[in-house]
């Protein structure tokens, strides 16, 4: 079956993503843009998730947890994860290796911690655009030490796309898939053999994927669409 997918969206815990983007501000756009899967892959957090995972349940909508990680290159990282629950998990990992920077509110914006009725629980004090003290390919082996994927993101837009961050896209890391961009032009890279996934990488509601970018799994399953973009085949 075909299942329409945006698979790259910031909540109001990154410091960048609109105060209006709560979990069930999200998952409602989503779902009043019939997509069928959505992943929010805040900055170097997975605290929402939790209060995500509520609203996308109660409106029918999949959530594959996330996360967008900043490298020490400043190249930006997805990881997906099968459950909220691992990505959280992987999340206080990752909060190991940042910097404790605190966050300057009036200049980079709230960090707002949401539950399921999204109403404010807390603030993350420290800056989560900063970059992890590990390299490119170290979040590469991290993430499928913890058994996630790791799809490189928005790799030919922006400086924190790898292509620009580095000028290459590193050998000697292993990529479940790779994000571009349609919003400007590919270099001369060549991209054989990798699965392409396109997103919003939405920090407003209006900016969320329309149904435009799908995949195809055997059933409709938040594992089944692990194992699409890991390239396998869901029993």
């Amino acid at each position: 079956m075909k299942v329409f997918c945006d698979l790259h969206i910031h909540s109001c815990l990154s410091p960048c993503g609109d105060a209006l983007m709560t979990p069930n501000n999200i998952v409602g756009m989503a779902f009043i843009k019939q997509l069928d899967v959505i992943a929010v892959c805040d900055h170097n957090a997975a605290k929402n998730l939790p209060a995500v995972k509520a609203a996308a349940d109660m409106m029918n909508v999949l959530l594959l947890p996330g996360m967008e990680l900043t490298t020490r290159e400043e190249a930006h990282m997805l990881c997906y994860f099968r459950t909220v629950e691992a990505c959280v998990a992987f999340g206080e990992v990752i909060y190991r290796h940042l910097p404790p920077i605190p966050n300057r509110e009036a200049f980079f914006g709230r960090q707002q911690i949401m539950n399921d009725q999204d109403e404010e629980t807390g603030t993350e004090e420290r800056l989560l655009i900063s970059a992890l003290d590990l390299g490119f390919e170290e979040c590469a082996a991290l993430i499928h030490e913890h058994g996630g994927l790791c799809v490189p993101a928005h790799i030919n837009r922006g400086s924190n796309g790898v292509l620009n961050a580095l000028g290459f896209l590193p050998e000697n890391a292993a990529y479940d898939a790779l994000e571009v961009s349609d919003k400007v032009s590919m270099p001369p890279v060549d991209l054989s053999g990798y699965r392409l996934l396109r997103s919003s990488d939405a920090h407003y509601l209006e900016n969320i994927l329309e149904p435009e970018f799908s995949l195809e799994i055997p059933v409709r399953s938040v594992d089944a669409v692990f194992d699409a973009i890991a390239g396998k085949t869901s029993e």
